[in-house]
């Protein structure tokens, strides 16, 4: 056994679990480091407080000078809770979050000082925006950016540092984060749920959009994981012969937590809890050392930051823990990924989901209202709305499996699904009273009653409706939620505002009575939405074949996936909306599309190097003792050797077979990498790095983990999936 891999796991197997005290009602601690409406209450001034209220409701500016007011307050605060720094906290375009730590101290002269921090530095602070990816909207000589203070988010104490919430946008105005596009999108898709609402209930004046994930990982040893280089510097095992056992046996999923991973929680869920962080649910997921964590479900922008914040504490509780998080999305061959499902949904200041049946026929018909848009925006952005959860690591997960497979669906169960084929069949044009009392009866009014019939759950479904939601399962474990957020508020928003220019026409040009131009339109759109609806199993190649004829995408890499987002109607669809311009749209898809290349080149080079300098120096190593042993019979036996040998020459010829394909196959992935580096059109790059490097992977890997089974365990070089995965 390699001397790493000996002491990776003689830590582990010594190693005492941690125990945490659970004294303390998760209540009383709840948002006790956050800068919450409570808090304010009693650190600010009624102006003061009614600022940020204000801005929180209605988006109203805070005046320069009651932000003086706000942050005095706040430093009060966080001073007597220990803090000793403030930071704005942003989540650039690099996929997690960023902090720069300031002091609150600052000298005054003669030997004193004092804690400061206004207004000023609480608005508005000026971090290097070429620094971070910007699509070539800032040159490197133009580094100037600012971070601005999102008080819809409130600011938390992590550690002894302020931490503020905040945007992050270049000197000339365009956005370089996902806070500011997902913001934008949900005013678009309040104005627009709002004037809709006005039909059925003319007291609505603001629609929240609710996001509840569902965050799945792997609790991997750190002391085994940092003896794998493909573990530390991808995330992913990209070699390694599955185990015996692993999920087959269906006993992980939903049994006894470990105790480490316990412990772990724990402490998770305490910080958690202190820093407002509504989670409810812990589980074993389906694979070994797989596990999911689910909060309760919150406003959109405020569960984006909750859950990047999240991810940011599994890390380093992880540390305290002696375990690494692993949020790739396929980390093991063989066994299940990660996923981190959106639960999406509006609901009203008057307290009404707008994706839950009521109790009355016009409640249900707002239902079906928001419920069948819903099926149109993604019918007609199915693409855009795949090229969201686009990335190297999630091109591993969909499709296989356990995952949603790459083309865009929507399943909503048996019962909805006759529900709208009986609206679907209502005569076209004015509805006699008959005819409106018998849909009043048959299909609207009885919607409540298919609810308990209609929460099954497609695992196969991307996109899915859940009884009062729709889940979005094929986001991924390491993806911000802000990306897939602002893309499904997009769609919806752009369809409920054709929507009313539709029904508002035919009530001018018909004179239809409300209802029944809504009726007319939503059937109209079931017609042309039918293609999005599928019940059955996304796994097979007969879903592929069905999908094909009903022309919906395929587009099973990141490469093709993303070229959606750079469409004529992508760009007409953000701006629009105000959402993003084209400039923002273009620096997106480029920084997304390098990102893939990169990731993809950087495994290639840690492929090459553990294959050639790890894996083929130690098969070498077996093969001569192989060799060695069958001198030794020669010298023995005689001519009586190959009988006897026989089986030590056969596996010396195996090894030299896997030797020579492993080194033949590298050879090929570094000169096609070599020729991927020369383009200089970056969507090329990435094209050829995905269709011509990447397919090699599975060639080197194939050889690398036969050899795993035929050279002595006591000199594989690398940690095994049996001791990754059942080592707790």
């Amino acid at each position: 056994m390699s001397t790493l891999r000996f002491f990776a796991l003689k830590e582990t197997f010594n190693r005492v679990p941690v125990h945490i005290e659970e004294n303390q009602r998760r209540s009383e601690i709840f948002g006790a480091n956050v800068f919450n409406e409570d808090t304010m209450r009693q650190y600010l001034t009624k102006e003061a407080f009614k600022s940020v209220q204000d801005a929180i409701k209605s988006g109203s500016k805070i005046d320069r000078g009651v932000a003086d007011h706000i942050s005095t307050g706040m430093k009060e605060w966080a001073i007597s809770k220990g803090a000793t720094h403030y930071s704005h906290w942003f989540q650039p375009l690099t996929g997690a979050t960023a902090e720069k730590h300031d002091a609150f101290f600052e000298p005054i002269g003669d030997g004193r000082a004092i804690e400061k921090f206004g207004g000023g530095q609480l608005v508005q602070q000026e971090p290097d925006a070429s620094s971070f990816p910007n699509g070539g909207i800032r040159n490197t000589f133009e580094a100037r950016g600012y971070t601005a203070w999102d008080p819809t988010s409130p600011a938390f104490i992590y550690g002894t540092t302020l931490c503020i919430p905040t945007v992050f946008v270049a000197y000339t105005g365009e956005a370089l984060d996902f806070k500011t596009p997902l913001l934008r999108s949900l005013q678009a898709i309040d104005q627009a749920a709002v004037a809709v609402c006005k039909y059925f209930d003319k007291s609505v004046k603001k629609v929240n959009t609710s996001l509840g994930w569902e965050q799945e990982y792997f609790l991997i040893d750190s002391s085994l994981a940092n003896s794998r280089p493909d573990i530390v510097l991808t995330g992913r095992t990209l070699l390694g012969h599955s185990s015996a056992k692993g999920q087959q046996l269906d006993d992980h999923y939903f049994g006894t937590i470990p105790n480490r991973a316990m412990a772990y929680m724990r402490d998770l869920e305490t910080e958690c809890m202190l820093l407002g962080i509504p989670v409810k649910t812990r589980h074993n997921e389906v694979a070994p050392n797989q596990f999911e964590l689910a909060p309760v479900y919150d406003e959109a922008n405020l569960a984006v930051d909750h859950n990047s914040l999240l991810m940011d504490l599994m890390d380093k509780i992880a540390a305290r823990h002696n375990f690494k998080v692993l949020f790739h999305e396929k980390p093991f061959a063989g066994v299940n990924g990660s996923g981190k499902h959106n639960n999406w949904s509006l609901s009203t200041d008057t307290g009404v989901n707008l994706l839950a049946p009521g109790k009355t026929p016009m409640s249900n018909l707002q239902f079906l209202t928001f419920f069948i848009n819903t099926i149109k925006a993604v019918h007609d952005n199915e693409e855009l709305l795949r090229a969201a959860i686009a990335s190297a690591s999630n091109d591993h997960r969909l499709g296989a499996n356990e995952a949603p497979p790459a083309i865009m669906s929507v399943f909503i169960g048996d019962q909805l699904t006759r529900t709208l084929n009986e609206l679907e069949n209502v005569t076209n044009g004015k509805l006699s009273p008959e005819e409106k009392t018998d849909l009043k009866l048959n299909v609207v009014g009885k919607l409540p009653d298919v609810l308990l019939d209609n929460t099954d759950r497609n695992r196969t479904s991307p996109f899915a409706f859940t009884g009062n939601k729709f889940e979005f399962r094929a986001v991924g474990s390491t993806a911000n939620c802000a990306n897939p957020m602002t893309v499904l508020n997009a769609i919806v928003a752009k369809q409920l505002k054709d929507f009313k220019v539709e029904v508002d026409a035919l009530i001018a040009a018909k004179k239809l009575k409300k209802d029944e131009a809504v009726f007319n339109v939503l059937r109209e759109y079931i017609k042309k939405s039918k293609n999005i609806l599928f019940e059955g199993n996304g796994y097979g190649e007969a879903w592929e074949k069905e999908a094909k004829k009903r022309g919906l995408s395929n587009n099973k890499t990141t490469p093709e996936a993303l070229k959606a987002k750079v469409t004529q109607k992508a760009f007409d669809l953000y701006s629009e909306l105000g959402i993003m311009n084209k400039v923002e749209v273009e620096a997106r898809y480029e920084i997304e599309v390098e990102d893939y290349t990169l990731r993809i080149q950087i495994e290639s080079r840690v492929l090459g190097d553990i294959a050639r300098n790890h894996i083929v120096p130690i098969a070498v190593k077996y093969q001569n003792v192989l060799i060695e042993n069958v001198r030794g019979l020669k010298e023995i036996y005689g001519k009586d050797f190959k009988r006897l040998a026989n089986e030590q020459m056969n596996l010396i010829e195996q090894i030299s077979g896997h030797i020579e394909s492993i080194n033949s196959n590298v050879t090929k992935m570094i000169n096609e990498r070599k020729k991927a580096n020369k383009l200089d059109c970056f969507e090329e790059k990435a094209e050829a790095y995905c269709f011509n490097v990447r397919p090699l992977f599975d060639e080197i890997r194939y050889h690398c983990d036969k050899l795993e089974l035929l050279v002595d365990d006591e000199l594989w070089p690398l940690t095994k999936y049996r001791e990754l995965l059942f080592t707790n």
